[in-house]
């Protein structure tokens, strides 16, 4: 049976925590015609519905996406890979691991966060248009049908609650990315199988989750 592990990509394959930020302030402030900082967004404005945090600011209109495209695409270039994604892509691979990208953003928004190099190194990547957005189940459970894994030989990396929500309804063990956006408390308080506080030998133990349809013990919060 083919084993998979797909990934969320803001804040677990790109470090892009800034990139958010600065493209909702950047929005706001064309959009309310008054400056708008990053300070002046409400907290973990990185993890709330865009429409939340826009309409918190005094937003009281639908979201302009040309607007909104232009401020993401100039807040993406302070947007990184994280170091440790070209590795960890390559050693699933070798071990004949599926590897794929379940993701809120836009197709078009895509090459804006990954190089071409990283994006070779995925099976399969499932954006906000191909399917109903996380925390449904659909855009799992679309990459997976695409990779041709059953849930029970999957799983999902996120770091959200978002994330975790979206991969127990698609029975895909569910791991913490802790080094993203909601930290790895808020991802053990959600219900993750597994929470990593740390990317460090990560391919490890990706691999010795999809070893077979149960955790092989893991659970609860790691620091490595």
């Amino acid at each position: 049976m083919k084993r998979a592990v797909l990934f969320d990509l803001d804040g677990v394959l790109v470090d892009s925590r800034a990139a958010q930020l600065a493209t909702l302030a950047g929005f706001a402030t064309a959009a309310l015609d008054r400056r708008v900082t990053i300070d002046d967004l409400p907290p973990g404005a990185e993890t709330i519905p865009r429409e939340q945090v826009l309409a918190h600011l005094g937003l009281d209109r639908l979201i302009d996406e040309n607007g909104w495209d232009a401020a993401s695409a100039t807040a993406t270039l302070v947007a990184k890979v994280f170091p440790f994604v070209v590795e960890t892509l390559t050693e699933l691979r070798a071990a004949d691991v599926a590897t794929g990208v379940v993701t809120l953003r836009s197709r078009r928004c895509l090459h804006w966060l990954l190089p071409p190099d990283v994006i070779d190194l995925l099976d399969t990547v499932v954006c906000y248009e191909d399917a109903t957005p996380k925390p449904a189940p659909d855009g799992l459970l679309l990459a997976l049908d695409q990779l041709g894994a059953a849930p029970s030989n999957a799983v999902f990396v996120g770091d959200t609650d978002t994330d975790i929500h979206a991969a127990r309804a698609a029975g895909v063990t569910a791991v913490g990315a802790g080094w993203g956006f909601a930290g790895p408390h808020a991802l053990t308080r959600t219900g993750a199988d597994l929470v990593l506080s740390e990317p460090m030998d990560l391919s490890s133990a990706l691999l010795r989750l999809v070893g077979g349809p149960q955790l092989n013990g893991f659970s609860g919060e790691l620091d490595s």
